[in-house]
């Protein structure tokens, strides 16, 4: 049995958590407790806070999906800066945090019960046209409307810092430190070429992190090693390496005629790198795919990396019985992961006439006792602030629903496992030429 305090996993049969000292942050006012290491969004969700922001037009409820910095859903004012992504800022003793829509706050939005009224009154688009007679009347309008709109506002404290900035050469820069970056800057290093690996992490590792699972496949690739050790093995060789300049919390924003500009975190302080490289890899992943349905954007729909890194990074319990959608290999693993953490799944839901991943995972999934509904598809996730349910149906050959097939599934949270499109940004922005591949999730450049 899992032993759970707070929302927290105090044990775990893979993982040991070793938490930093306790500190206290205030949400909205109210003492929160968290831990050093914790995100603020990790703390929060310990603490039984789900909706973290609201939508910009129907005041729907948003809770945090990717846990990586990707999505905007957990954005939130921490110490009195705007439009922060909750998922990516440690915690830290004193932390002043506030959501920012929703009015008196997310949780209890007063504009969501009226949004049917208003929309009645003021339809989509009519704000063009009325109150145009009058400027007095105009201009009261307006300045009532720029309160409503938007998310946060201006920081209240102006920065009276001073700015560093730092201008380094090398021979290889590798961007992004998780096992395919930090392979190429291990293997790089060894010719002796000079080395600089940045990664926005304050952990070198990447996915690796969160993988509690043996990897399968060849010796050469480390088979039988959970994803937690090669992640520790990787680094360790990374330090015996002198000829390698890792720099973490280090967010890569732009490469300009062969020039690359970054921001690295040193503690308080944020130091903007000048990087001359003579060659650039880019290793910077990729990012998790959502699907469309109903209430796909309730507090408690996450990718299955999110789940991930809450359970196996912060040992933070997802909830207390999920529901999987889709079967490849990351839907099943997570469902065995889910079960190590004390966690239940109520079913794995795979649009597939047959199971994406391997065999070997769907025949332990299935010895404990979770059932896979093929050709099968979600339709509605059922709730008003966070997921009580679902509903699945049975999907024909057109890939549309079957009529008379739905089936309620009782679960609290949803877990999206349908495949990563590529984080091409940084490529695309560099002027590399891009192609769409279905088979690859999305835009990739091609190879001149």
């Amino acid at each position: 049995m899992v032993e759970v305090r707070e929302g927290r996993l105090q044990e775990h049969p893979i993982v040991e958590f070793k938490r930093g000292k306790e500190v206290t942050i205030y949400f909205n006012g109210k003492p929160i407790k968290a831990y050093e290491g914790e995100t603020v969004a990790a703390a929060l969700y310990a603490a039984g806070v789900r909706v973290f922001t609201r939508s910009f037009r129907w005041h729907r409820p948003r809770g945090f999906f990717c846990a990586i910095g990707k999505c905007s859903a957990c954005m939130m004012e921490v110490d009195g800066v705007p439009n922060v992504r909750t998922c990516k800022v440690y915690v830290r003793d004193g932390m002043q945090v506030k959501t920012q829509s929703g009015y008196p706050s997310a949780e209890r939005d007063l504009f969501s019960t009226l949004d049917d009224v208003i929309d009645k009154v003021f339809p989509h688009g009519s704000h063009y046209t009325k109150f145009t007679t009058s400027r007095i009347a105009r201009d009261v309008v307006v300045r009532q409307i720029r309160k409503m709109t938007g998310f946060g506002y201006p920081p209240k404290v102006v920065f009276s810092g001073k700015a560093s900035y730092e201008s380094l050469e090398t021979d290889v820069l590798v961007v992004g430190g998780g096992p395919a970056g930090m392979s190429a800057a291990i293997n790089a290093a060894k010719y002796g070429t000079k080395v600089v690996l940045a990664d926005e992490n304050p952990f070198l590792g990447g996915q690796l992190v969160k993988q509690t699972h043996r990897f399968f496949g060849s010796a050469k690739h480390r088979a039988g090693t959970r994803g937690i050790k090669i992640a520790k093995i990787l680094e360790e060789e990374i330090k015996k390496l002198e000829n390698i300049d890792v720099r973490r919390e280090t967010k890569v924003f732009g490469i300009y005629d062969g020039e690359v500009g970054a921001v690295q975190r040193r503690n308080e302080e944020e130091v903007l790198l000048r990087i001359k490289p003579k060659k650039i890899i880019v290793a910077t992943g990729a990012y998790e795919r959502t699907l469309i349905f109903e209430n796909n954007d309730l507090p408690g729909v996450y990718g299955a990396g999110g789940v991930q890194t809450l359970m196996n990074v912060y040992g933070i319990k997802p909830g207390n019985c999920g529901l999987i959608v889709g079967s490849g290999n990351v839907g099943l693993i997570l469902t065995y992961q889910l079960f190590q953490a004390g966690v239940k799944v109520a079913a794995i839901v795979e649009a597939l006439p047959r199971i994406g991943g391997y065999f070997v995972h769907a025949a332990k999934v299935r010895r404990l006792g979770v059932p896979i509904y093929t050709r099968h598809t979600i339709l509605k996730a059922l709730g008003e602030k966070c997921v009580e349910g679902a509903i699945i149906a049975k999907i024909d050959e057109r890939w549309q629903p079957i009529p008379g097939t739905e089936r309620q599934i009782d679960c609290d949270f949803i877990c999206v496992a349908v495949g990563l499109s590529p984080t091409h940004e940084l490529l695309y922005q560099a002027g590399c030429e891009m192609k769409f591949v279905p088979e690859l999730g999305g835009l990739v450049p091609l190879r001149t």
